[in-house]
């Protein structure tokens, strides 16, 4: 391996190395390096922040390394209690496996399928006996796991602690023991049960693992890492556009960290990408155009990421609506004419939740608070909007639903 690779591999994306000097020799070793990453199914969705790992991961598969996904649908059960300050509702065994289900058709959009073994972690605990856990529990204390932060900190505050939760990284840790790991990779809120892992496999006489750690990437509000349940994400499974509007959506002040870390551009150009920022030799929205574009490339191919920028453009710099638009149609019974200029009244809210632009009648309600509904370009002000024959409704940002009349009595969502 050049150095130039050892550099990427170990710099590009990796926030620490545990212990890196060890790693070092294991690489130069030769030997085919057993890698681990688990996945919690609690949510069915990938997004971009878990993308760093696999990204990783990839690139070791690609020097011949056999990489192993574990499927927590154990944990999954408890929740990992990293960086919550409360404690989870268990998900039911079917909410896990429906979830994990999701989670197998987005893991390779990035890990090569062939060259992945995915393991589940109810091969093993599903024989767990009640003697294996007590075993397993006593080799770690208390106050080894109180010392951890966001238990220290929930601890400290009075808020409840669950033994469950305790459980959590000591399940975690004992995954690697099974697979005997060379290698685990997480995000840095991961360090504690990575960790744990190691120190198992030390405790039942096996190599101790090297643990790498990739950042969190921060989200499209510019605040806060990026969680589904912070509505802050970009998910894996989203269309170009929404993928592509959701980039050009973050601060420009994180578009070096997403070249960075989410895309293959090479280093020596992202020096060069900074230092025109830096000296604001280029216009951010072009950068930011280029970020977009790679993004989705990288999921979905480089014609529909042409074409989600062309859209972007028309919609968001030319202010016209997309050449590709939902067209909602309405019965005759409305009072709409295909005669211009015809008028009727519709209740907003309900063609936009029965075109699937909103997921509930609340969420139509906010975006009116908002000011984000426009009929025809103008902004509604109330659920009862006036509505003609070839109205264009904008809901949010991204959402555009064109209204025409049905003669033949029906209502019918489709594409233009």
């Amino acid at each position: 391996m050049t150095e130039f690779t050892f550099s990427s591999l170990l710099r590009r994306g990796v926030s620490e190395i545990i212990v890196e000097q060890e790693l070092l020799k294991l690489l130069e070793s030769g030997k085919r390096l057993t890698l681990k990453q688990g996945f919690d199914p609690s949510t069915p969705d990938i997004h971009l922040g878990h993308v760093l790992g696999l990204r990783k991961l990839r690139q070791f598969q690609e020097l011949g390394h056999k990489v192993i996904l574990i499927v927590g649908d154990w944990t999954a059960r408890i929740g990992d209690p990293s960086g919550q300050s409360y404690t989870r509702p268990m998900l039911s065994q079917s909410e896990v496996a429906s979830n994990a289900q999701t989670y197998m058709k987005q893991f390779f959009k990035v890990v090569d399928k062939d060259k992945t073994e995915i393991r589940w972690q109810s091969e093993w605990y599903d024989r767990f006996t009640l003697d294996e856990l007590i075993k397993l529990t006593s080799k770690f204390t208390v106050a080894q796991f109180l010392a951890r932060e966001d238990f220290h900190r929930r601890y400290s505050t009075g808020n409840p602690i669950s033994l469950t939760e305790m459980l959590y990284p000591l399940l975690q840790g004992y995954d690697s023991v099974v697979i005997k790991a060379d290698v685990e990779f997480g995000g840095t809120d991961q360090k504690f049960n990575c960790l744990v892992g190691r120190e198992l496999q030390e405790i039942m006489g096996q190599s101790p693992q090297q643990v790498m750690l990739v950042p969190l990437l921060i989200g499209t509000d510019g605040n806060q890492k990026m969680s589904k349940s912070l509505g802050n994400h970009i998910g894996v499974d989203e269309t170009p556009r929404e993928m592509y509007g959701k980039v050009m959506s973050i601060p420009d002040t994180l578009m070096m960290d997403y070249f960075e870390l989410v895309t293959e551009v090479p280093d020596e150009e992202l020096a060069e990408l900074r230092e025109q920022l830096n000296t604001s030799s280029v216009n951010p929205m072009l950068l930011k155009k280029r970020l977009a574009h790679e993004i989705v490339k990288q999921f979905h191919g480089t014609q529909a990421a042409d074409k989600a920028e062309e859209e972007f453009t028309q919609v968001f710099q030319r202010k016209q609506p997309p050449k590709e638009i939902q067209i909602i149609e309405l019965r005759e019974t409305t009072g709409i004419s295909s005669k211009p200029g015809t008028e009727t009244q519709e209740d907003v809210a309900s063609l936009l939740l029965e075109a699937g632009l909103v997921k509930s009648r609340s969420q139509a309600r906010r975006l009116l608070v908002q000011g984000a509904i426009e009929i025809d370009g103008e902004k509604a002000s109330s659920n009862l909007v006036t509505l003609k024959d070839g109205s264009i409704i904008r809901a949010g940002k991204r959402g555009f639903l064109k209204v025409a009349y049905s003669s033949e009595g029906k209502r019918d969502s489709t594409k233009s």
